[in-house]
């Protein structure tokens, strides 16, 4: 990457990388099989056409520079889960900041029983570790934070694409999910220990199975978007509102006016809630100052504490 226009022979990369050529040429057949443009052959030398579009620490180091994250991000060609991976390492005592990025997931994890679809390469599929001097009771406004921080970072690389908010952990675009939140914690009764919050994004996707219900960006938009330029700008949000989180005493506040400002989903719409085989409709009337949906409901007002939240 270093010399993406300088055509490098076989024996160079090998003496570089204390090896031999045949062992260069199956790792470029290995970055071919990934989606790395690399031309040439072992008679030639190898070039790199293009950078190609990873979520390599070593591209994504340099534009975190400032943020808790730059320093302890973690990369995978192929994983089951970021989360399940982000929450094992957590308990060994991984440090706050710790990110886990994959190329795939093949146990991708939304909220619940619910899967998360994982495409090589095409979404982002991301998990960070926090450890917040907080009580367990506002992981909500955090998680909601997340959501701001999402929709934050994709007006900032298109500013004509701004995502709906939809309590508590999902962005929609014309009724579909673009992303999604998860968000899982480990506290004692008064205090956090870690909190790993997982963010998968539809970026350049070409198509999903219609009982998804899911789009892309690369669908809205009809053009291919930097996943890399994308991480960077999500990752800084979510650095700034995480910081604010802990040093302002009216962030809380100031999360759940905005959430609500940016969402047509707390404020008047009529809904029903999922949970658990059982269900009760009603119209939305905001947040109450924890994070949870109020209801208004033929039986007076409710609080919604967890639960899918469906459009009646």
């Amino acid at each position: 990457m270093e010399h993406a226009t300088v055509v490098v022979s076989g024996t160079k990369i090998a003496q570089e990388i204390s090896s031999n050529r045949s062992e260069v040429w199956r790792l470029i057949q290995q970055l071919r099989g990934l989606g790395v443009d690399v031309a040439g052959h072992p008679a030639t030398g190898y070039q790199l056409r293009s950078v190609p579009d990873l979520l390599l620490p070593e591209i994504l180091r340099p534009l975190l520079r400032g943020t808790i994250f730059a320093e302890h991000l973690q990369h995978f060609y192929k994983i089951g889960s970021t989360n399940t991976a982000a929450m094992a390492a957590a308990a060994d005592g991984a440090p706050e900041g710790t990110v886990f990025l994959a190329e795939e997931q093949t146990a991708g994890r939304g909220r619940g029983a619910n899967s998360w679809e994982s495409q090589r390469s095409t979404g982002i599929y991301c998990s960070v570790i926090v450890r917040p001097a907080l009580p367990p009771s506002e992981v909500l406004v955090l998680s909601l934070a997340a959501g701001l921080a999402v929709q934050s970072a994709i007006k900032q690389v298109d500013s004509r694409v701004n995502p709906d908010l939809k309590w508590p952990n999902d962005l929609l675009i014309d009724g579909k999910k673009v992303c999604g939140i998860l968000t899982e914690m480990n506290s004692e009764a008064t205090s956090v220990r870690y909190i790993v919050v997982g963010i998968g994004i539809n970026v350049n996707q070409a198509n999903f199975p219609k009982e998804l219900g899911a789009i892309s960006l690369r669908q809205l938009t009809g053009s291919e978007w930097s996943r890399v330029e994308l991480v960077a700008a999500l990752l800084k949000s979510l650095d700034r509102e995480y910081r604010q989180l802990l040093e302002d005493p009216n962030a809380r506040e100031s999360i759940l006016r905005r959430f609500v400002e940016n969402s047509s989903w707390v404020q008047g719409k009529a809904v029903r809630i999922e949970d658990n085989g059982s269900g009760f409709e009603g119209t939305t009337e905001g947040l109450d100052q924890r994070g949870f949906l109020r209801l208004r409901t033929s039986n007076g007002t409710q609080t919604v504490l967890s639960g899918t939240v469906r459009e009646r």
